[in-house]
């Protein structure tokens, strides 16, 4: 009995002893699972040199192949040689995509980590190499393999450091690790619509900030944004603002890639595309996107030419432009045959960089780039609305003329007008043919009767009794206070009035008409004349536009913000009431809810102006024609709603 105790005993602790074996072993086992999160599991698969100081699992598969995983982690450099060789050797020739792949993401990590430019280029060529845009479509990587993509970013990167910043884009001669490589350049490519473009700089390593959106045109290439050179003789009045920020694409093309790639002198070109020139390069027969970054460019433009402070400084003091020869009306790009130009006005104590991030929209739609180019314009906003209208309405008009006029180009004679605020009040001073009735609102005596010099009586004439421009068929009133603000009536509004000067044109009419026309008993203080009290709900000017339709020929539209769902009747924006901002003659209203003044950066109010522009080169369904019961009528938009207004249809 006791031997058989021990014999139990004896074989219980054997049993322990195997089961602990038994775990310790299978602790140590080889191949283990662990469970991922979503975003650890998307992390893992995408590790590279790219975002992390770690290889991709493919590059890592192939250094284990090769033997020289462990001569990576001690001596770099010779382990990317020693790959190189065998990749020329043909050695485990299956994996030769991978090869490619990982000798450019191993010379762009040592390049990262010793901030070595030849290094760079190396990978962009191992990349380029990789890609083989040059190849035929089943000699490349497919286009579902992650590293494509990780391809094409890895080129741009190391473009991006090699060429540094500005970047070099002439012909040029590199000193490689493994030989030479001679790249040529044309000059030619420099050419962007009769200028020349300098000052190449790389975006990929840009963030903006302040714009809603940002768009990126995918492909292969260095993303910058070059500064067209203005030329000695080119007319000041209008012309390309000399602060734009053109986007363009530096490729970098090496014929026969990846045979050059392997041998020590490699030769290739360096090809410079402007985004408005083409979207892509031939490549044997094959179109190879190119890659740009619109909007970064438009923020660099942005950012080196407005000065923020400026925009009181306009508001405040009427001479700013006069004094400081500012260009008053400029284009996003020089006008090509064809396109229709949009023009934008800003409002009070504002400037054109209020208009970003609807140019910014609508430019990143293909149809409306095809269509229609956009020039803005800027003025004094504190200088008497008729005043600012002239100027605005010679500009264009010079404008026009410089660029041949409608007969040369019938595309001229297609302009629409965006105004916001103030500006759309400027807008319809172009569009209405006012007769005497402006004039007569403001002045019981006719003009001709009056004590005044030649010139000043042509510029009154031209200031207060306009005429439509036959070349504006569209205009758009963005928080127009049609019928004037409240705002206008404020004491601060006359406090800021009073600190206002004017151009010496302004000043010298309104001395000849208070000296010279005493019985007159016209109050001509300057808080008078500008346009803050020029947009009072009292004023004698806005009561007498008001009353005046725009042109029957002329389309026009409102976007009108409000604060709130109530009642229109009782809604505003803030600074001007719906029912100031409403007039009946449009041919669409918009009413845009939960927005504020300035409402040109909403989301609805851009999309409403792309509305409006693909209405001139495509019908609009719920535009034209009207819905049924609503014969022979315009329709407004009212909470996404349309409904009847009285004015004709055309």
């Amino acid at each position: 009995m006791g031997k058989t105790r021990r014999t139990v005993r004896r074989g219980l602790g054997q049993g322990l002893v195997v089961a602990t074996v038994l775990t310790v072993l299978s602790a140590c086992s080889p191949v283990s699972i662990q469970r991922l999160s979503l975003i650890d599991a998307y992390h893992e698969r995408n590790v590279t040199a790219l975002g992390y100081d770690r290889l991709s699992t493919s590059t890592r598969t192939v250094l284990q192949r090769q033997n020289l995983l462990a001569e990576w982690k001690s001596h770099p450099e010779k382990a990317i040689a020693s790959l190189r060789i065998a990749t020329q050797t043909g050695f485990y020739a299956p994996d030769f995509f991978s090869q490619l792949f990982a000798l450019a993401e191993l010379d762009y990590l040592v390049a990262r980590q010793q901030h070595d430019r030849a290094r760079f280029m190396m990978a962009a060529l191992y990349a380029y190499a990789y890609l083989a845009p040059d190849a035929s479509p089943d000699e490349r990587p497919s286009p579902y393999d992650e590293r494509f993509r990780q391809a094409c970013d890895m080129y741009m990167l190391s473009l991006t450091e090699a060429f540094g910043t500005p970047a070099h884009v002439e012909s040029q001669n590199w000193t490689l690790p493994i030989g030479t490589l001679e790249l040529t350049a044309r000059p030619a490519d420099l050419n962007w619509h009769g200028h020349t473009l300098t000052d190449f700089r790389p975006t990929a390593r840009l963030d903006v900030k302040g714009l809603n959106n940002i768009y990126t045109q995918a492909g292969l290439g260095e993303p910058l944004a070059a500064v067209p050179k203005m030329n000695a003789g080119e007319v000041q009045s209008f012309q390309v603002t000399d602060k734009v920020r053109v986007p363009v694409d530096l490729f970098m093309e090496i014929p026969h890639s990846r045979e050059q790639v392997l041998s020590d002198h490699i030769s290739g070109h360096l090809v410079l595309t402007a985004n408005d020139n083409a979207a892509s390069l031939t490549e044997d027969g094959d179109r190879v996107p190119l890659q740009y970054d619109p909007t970064v460019a438009r923020s660099i433009s942005l950012s080196d030419s407005i000065d923020w402070a400026a925009e009181y400084t306009d508001f405040l003091n009427g001479s700013y432009f006069d004094n400081h020869r500012r260009l008053q009306l400029a284009a996003i790009e020089p006008h090509k045959p064809g396109r229709m130009p949009v023009v934008l006005v800003h409002g009070t104590a504002s400037s054109p960089a209020r208009w970003a991030n609807m140019i910014n929209d609508l430019l990143s739609d293909s149809e409306i780039r095809r269509h229609f180019e956009f020039w803005v314009f800027s003025y004094g906003t504190g200088n008497p609305i008729p005043y600012s209208a002239m100027q605005l309405r010679e500009s264009l008009t010079e404008a026009i003329s410089n660029l041949g006029g409608v007969a040369a180009d019938p595309a001229l004679g297609h302009i629409t007008v965006v105004g916001h605020s103030q500006g759309g009040l400027l807008a319809k001073m172009l569009v209405i043919n006012a007769g005497d009735r402006l004039w007569n609102g403001i002045i019981s005596t006719p003009l001709d009767q009056l004590s005044l010099s030649a010139p000043t009586r042509d510029l009154l004439r031209e200031a207060l009794f306009p005429a439509p421009m036959p070349e504006i068929r569209n205009v758009v009133f963005i928080s127009t206070p049609q019928h004037g603000s409240f705002l206008a009536t404020l004491s601060i509004s006359r406090f800021l009035g009073r600190m206002m000067t004017f151009p010496l044109t302004v000043t010298h009419v309104t001395n000849q008409l208070v000296a010279d026309n005493a019985a007159l008993r016209l109050d001509m203080s300057p808080w008078r004349v500008g346009s803050v009290y020029g947009m009072s709900p009292q004023s004698r000017f806005i009561k007498s536009l008001a009353a005046i339709e725009v042109a029957p020929d002329v389309e026009a539209h409102s976007i009108i913000p409000v604060l709130g769902d109530g009642p229109l009747a009782d809604q505003t924006d803030g600074i001007v009431r719906y029912e100031s901002a409403h007039v009946p003659y449009v041919n669409s209203e918009l009413v845009v809810h939960h927005s504020d003044h300035s409402t040109q950066s909403n989301a609805v109010t851009i999309s409403e102006v792309r509305r409006i522009l693909f209405a001139q080169i495509t019908p609009v369904p719920g535009d034209s024609p009207p819905p049924d019961g609503i014969e022979k009528r315009n329709i407004i938009r009212i909470g996404g709603q349309y409904v009847p207004t009285q004015r004709p249809w055309k």
